[in-house]
């Protein structure tokens, strides 16, 4: 069973940056897609960034894809996803999540089957 964990975040001031990192254990990423996802209060959940299980395909979306780096280290079974530049409206969770499907660069949120617990990302002054 495969167990996701993230960590990272934190409160930090308008235009800094932070790493966060996504550490699987239970099975070995390669065989999963992975996708970086927030959500702020009174929000759905959105997703952000996409990598594929051999971490060579990625997809960052438009309105962050400037600021935020996704990248997959398939030896250390660990996703970090790189917010820079961050904005007050980047607040919320951010979970990553994990698909069978090594090939998906997907949104749908019910396309993936395990998720991390989140960790808050809070963007003030």
């Amino acid at each position: 069973q495969l167990q996701l964990v993230e960590s990272g975040g934190g409160l930090v001031q308008p235009g800094e940056s932070l790493r966060l990192s996504c550490a699987a254990s239970g099975s070995t990423l390669d065989n999963y897609a992975i996708g970086w996802f927030r959500q702020a209060p009174g929000n759905e959940r959105e997703g952000i960034a996409y990598v594929s299980g051999s971490g060579r395909t990625s997809h960052v979306v438009d309105f962050v894809k400037y600021r935020f780096t996704i990248t997959k280290d398939n030896a250390k079974n660990i996703v970090f996803l790189q917010m820079n530049g961050l904005q007050s409206e980047d607040s919320g969770v951010y979970y990553c999540a994990a698909t069978p499907n090594p090939h998906a660069l997907i949104a749908s949120t019910d396309q993936y089957t395990y998720w991390g617990q989140g960790t808050q990302v809070t963007v003030s002054s």
